[in-house]
């Protein structure tokens, strides 16, 4: 039975045969034995000089399908499996479709956590700081909802470059709990000295501060923050910090402990091409008195991160194929991965910013900018305008993006690059950019 499974040549009938016939065979030992060889070659010299190499991008391309139809310039919503993921995927489907709850009840716990101990291994956190989610949104929530440090009265920090879902969240808890929401309201060109300023000056006027909600990288723009930075200058004024890591986790390159924090939310099905509907929370060792387990769940010693979240039934094979999904982002290298982000960001806005029509949102300095970014068209910063723009592009040129709208100064269309995207067809938007004139 084992030697079957440990030779990497195996057949996919051959495995789904086997599938049929060994039940109590774990799924990793079936996914490792059919994951398509990754024949993929990392070529010699630093990200920097990888990242302008457009025949090894290529070649990275050819791991992915392609959108048809469209120049799709819109990966900030969820990202593509690599195919060996996707098989992985598709195999473990139908592996747990056929052996159900036997399965299920038997032997996916342990499957679960040897991919909760993946995520731990390569965000450089422990496995016990780890909960898989169904995505950031469902951690982030359950962080604010289930925070116990807030007194009537006590205030509660957000900024405009927030998700906005969560942004209505800290609205509701802080009318909830007679709380005072104080916003941050960030420049659209920004550096990290300018983003830090910004926050010292909001800790400064509100003293009574004690929870605020931190964005590594902002879904509008793709504005990078010195969380570190800040959360430095929160905790020590006794301001506990809620980190979203929605966008950033796969679009950079860092280890949880850069961030300072010590609760975060992350989607493993952006950026790190995962299945769609995982995600992650982070509770760093000692830091769970603070938040109250789900309701109904108990941990009466605090330590079993675990009881802060209940997912109740998930998609069990999207679970199981994270280690695939981090194997391939890992191969690729994560450092490789930001700097072609960056690469394809600097393509495009390098000449939009010279282009006295557009307007250009994000960093004002490389460390605040990331792989996405977002533009507008100057002086049209209302929704109605944004929409407009956004099915020009598509209509007119072929181009899909998204508009954004939950800047302080106005909405604007976010530009959203993958791995996969050529530049050819960055250059495409230029090109687009040029004759919105």
């Amino acid at each position: 039975m084992t030697a079957l499974f440990s030779q990497r040549t195996v057949s996919r009938r051959t495995l789904l045969k086997a599938m049929a016939s060994l039940p109590t065979l774990s799924l990793p030992t079936l996914l490792q034995a059919q994951t398509a060889e990754m024949t993929l070659s990392i070529p010699d010299g630093s990200p920097q000089q990888l990242a302008a190499d457009e025949s090894f991008w290529r070649t990275v391309g050819n791991y992915y399908d392609r959108t048809e139809g469209i120049v799709n310039l819109e990966h900030g919503y969820w990202g593509k499996m690599a195919r060996p993921v996707q098989t992985a995927y598709l195999d473990a489907t139908r592996f747990v479709n056929a052996q159900n709850s036997f399965y299920a009840r038997k032997q996916y716990g342990a499957d679960l956590r040897a991919s909760v101990a993946s995520v731990a291994e390569a965000l450089g956190a422990q496995p016990d700081e780890i909960v898989l989610t169904r995505n950031a949104t469902e951690a982030i929530h359950n962080l604010l909802r289930q925070y116990q440090g807030l007194q009537a009265g006590d205030g509660i920090l957000l900024a405009d470059v927030d998700y906005p879902s969560f942004k209505t969240t800290v609205r509701w808890l802080a009318d909830e709990r007679q709380l005072q929401a104080v916003e941050v309201q960030l420049p659209w060109r920004a550096s990290q000295q300018e983003i830090l300023d910004r926050y010292v000056q909001a800790f400064e006027a509100y003293p009574n501060l004690k929870l605020m909600l931190l964005t590594h990288v902002s879904n509008q723009h793709g504005l990078t923050l010195p969380v570190a930075a800040i959360a430095e200058q929160a905790k020590s004024r006794g301001i506990d910090v809620i980190c979203d890591s929605a966008q950033s986790w796969g679009l950079l390159d860092f280890n949880i402990n850069d961030l300072n924090v010590d609760w975060a939310g992350f989607n493993l099905h952006k950026w790190l091409g995962s299945p769609v509907g995982v995600g992650a929370l982070y509770m760093r060792r000692g830091s769970l008195a603070k938040i109250a387990p789900y309701p109904g769940e108990e941990d009466p010693e605090n330590t079993r991160a675990a009881t802060r979240i209940h997912t109740a039934t998930s998609n069990f094979a999207a679970m199981m194929v994270v280690p695939e999904a981090i194997a391939f982002h890992q191969k690729l290298g994560p450092a490789n991965k930001e700097a072609r982000l960056r690469y394809l960001r600097a393509a495009w806005t390098a000449p939009a910013e010279q282009m006295p029509h557009i307007e250009v949102l994000g960093g004002k300095d490389e460390q605040s900018w990331s792989g996405m970014g977002a533009f507008r068209l100057r002086g049209q910063s209302s929704a109605a305008e944004v929409n407009q723009l956004q099915q020009r592009l598509e209509n007119e040129f072929g181009i899909f993006t998204v508009g954004r709208f939950g800047l302080a100064d106005g909405a604007c269309i976010r530009i959203t690059p993958q791995v996969f995207t050529s530049l050819e067809e960055v250059q495409q938007l230029v090109a687009a950019l040029e004759q919105l004139a």
